[in-house]
């Protein structure tokens, strides 16, 4: 076991006493090793990755002094069709998919049985902090899956706008709001094309001071539209770009391959141009323990 490749008892112990423990544990070549509470997910490319994070972990636990109840494994494939569900590695079978984690005290359902993602994504974490210091009043999260970013806009009194296909999705956004106490009167969940969305606030000349843009690789409407990030991600932009105010905030995201943090500025840039709006960048540190290339590439955009 490499030193500095697994996080520390100190780092460990930091999480915890800032009310997270769902977080990266480690990270090598081909895989990396997830916490979600008592619960551990292995991610990996390659089955010498998963062998040695499982081998590793164990003695990692013993000395961090770390319970672990369960280790799921999830294989990484190059394409999304091949996606599956986690597989359980060790632990009692017989438990529940479901559980509950923490990220900066707030509360998130996590589901091992529902496809091939988990219910949240720890790599975002310090944007959804930023969400919660910047404090927006109106915010349009696009792509919502289970609507943690709302949750964290919430959780400061925004009213939230979540827009995803999966109407299961949203359900678990609801979920997750239930979770910490916080009322959905007020909030919005549209089950549809966020294209189609943005055109119908657009033409109703609705207004956010930040909007969250975080597609999929590649996806398809039940009408057989279909988007693919490296193709249409610009136009998103600036079709999002036709509803943020004056001073918005625009979080732009990609868990693409063959875009780097570069490309998505470039994009950024693009929409600007495409709607004729002023802005500029700037992006948060990465998250601890989070090798480049195993986390989302992420920018924000700010409105002039």
């Amino acid at each position: 076991m490499k030193r500095g490749e697994w996080i520390s008892s100190d780092l460990l112990r930091e999480f915890e006493s800032e009310g997270t423990n769902a977080h990266r544990l480690c990270t090598i070549d081909n895989g990396w090793s997830e916490r979600f509470s008592a619960d551990v997910l292995i991610s990996f490319r390659k089955d010498a990755a998963r062998d040695r994070l499982v081998k590793e972990l164990q003695a990692w636990s013993e000395l961090a002094q770390f319970h672990i109840r369960r280790v799921f494994g999830r294989f990484l494939p190059r394409k999304s069709e091949e996606r599956e569900i986690p597989k359980l590695l060790s632990g009692n079978a017989g438990e529940s998919l479901t559980s509950t984690v923490t990220e900066n005290h707030l509360k998130f359902g996590i589901d091992f049985g529902a496809g091939y993602s988990v219910g949240l994504f720890v790599d975002q974490r310090e944007n959804r902090r930023f969400v919660t210091q910047t404090k927006p009043k109106r915010v349009l999260n696009c792509f919502a899956y289970t609507c943690s970013f709302s949750v964290a806009a919430a959780s400061v009194g925004a009213q939230t706008t979540n827009v995803d296909l999966s109407k299961k999705s949203l359900e678990r956004g609801r979920e997750n709001f239930a979770l910490n106490d916080l009322s959905t009167d007020g909030h919005q969940f549209i089950a549809d094309d966020v294209r189609t969305v943005l055109r119908r606030f657009e033409r109703r000349e609705d207004k956010f001071d930040m909007i969250i843009l975080d597609p999929p690789t590649f996806s398809r409407t039940k009408g057989g539209a279909a988007f693919h990030v490296e193709r249409d991600f610009e136009d998103l932009i600036a079709a999002a770009l036709e509803v943020a105010d004056r001073g918005a905030k625009i979080f732009l995201s990609t868990n693409c391959e063959t875009l780097n943090d570069r490309a998505l500025e470039r994009m950024g840039w693009y929409g600007l141009k495409l709607s004729r709006r002023a802005g500029s960048f700037h992006r948060l540190p990465s998250p601890a323990n989070f090798r480049p290339g195993t986390a989302a590439k992420t920018i924000w955009l700010t409105l002039h």
